[in-house]
């Protein structure tokens, strides 16, 4: 067995841990979780106590909370480069960058929980699914600002692919279930060259894996359907 061990649930945050595992070349034993209530069981909530993944066993001990595992793993393994260290330039960027991937995410979350963890319609709200996807877009002309600087950058921190811009594109795999990229073309390049990468393939579904998501897009419901879809 490896000697680290990653909790994940497939098209989750556990996806960004996932992601940089496979950037980094670092075997790990991976622990496939349905996203339901299994993950609120006694003996996950002593490793995670929020109940949510990732958890990350390693060194002796478990990290949770996907912004400290990934400084935690860019410490750990420097040599990949997916980090820049105190001292680096860089690193006000990546630090800024690196945590707004969690911006994103808390939008994409919620949106999640609208349209696929609620199962009774008339808990759904046509009020929330709108203003959390136009908060999307107010995340996306951020990140197309950012690599609109200048003459144009090609990526969010430093002058390479970090787990800055690994964390933003995977916060970004989510959120584009509920808000397209359109209209931002410098957003959309840069994209398309993150997750052009093996280490993202890597990361993605395994087939049979049961899967968050089972549609590509969720449009925000009408304002008129409220309870009566």
């Amino acid at each position: 067995m490896s000697g680290i061990r990653l909790h994940h649930c497939p098209q989750s945050r556990s996806m960004r841990t996932l992601w940089l595992l496979h950037e980094l070349g670092v075997d790990a034993e991976v622990v496939v979780h349905p996203f339901d209530r299994s993950l609120r069981a006694p003996d996950y909530l002593a490793l995670s106590p929020a109940g949510r993944v990732p958890a990350l066993e390693i060194d002796g001990r478990t990290l949770f909370e996907t912004g400290a595992i990934t400084e935690y793993l860019c410490e750990r393994f420097p040599d990949a480069g997916m980090g820049c260290a105190p001292g680096d330039p860089a690193r006000a960027d990546w630090l800024i960058w690196l945590h707004f991937a969690e911006t994103l995410s808390q939008h994409s979350a919620a949106l999640t929980q609208q349209h696929v963890m609620l199962y009774e319609d008339h808990m759904r709200s046509p009020v929330v699914m709108k203003l959390e996807a136009a908060r999307l877009g107010k995340c996306y002309a951020a990140l197309e600002a950012r690599l609109s600087e200048g003459a144009g950058r090609d990526w969010l921190a430093a002058e390479r692919f970090t787990a800055a811009d690994l964390s933003v594109a995977q916060a970004l795999y989510m959120a584009r279930h509920f808000a397209p990229l359109d209209g931002h073309a410098r957003l959309v390049d840069w994209y398309a060259r993150a997750t052009d990468r093996p280490a993202f393939a890597a990361a993605l579904p395994k087939d049979g894996e049961a899967r968050l998501y089972a549609q590509d897009f969720y449009a925000a419901w009408p304002m008129d359907t409220a309870g009566t879809a």
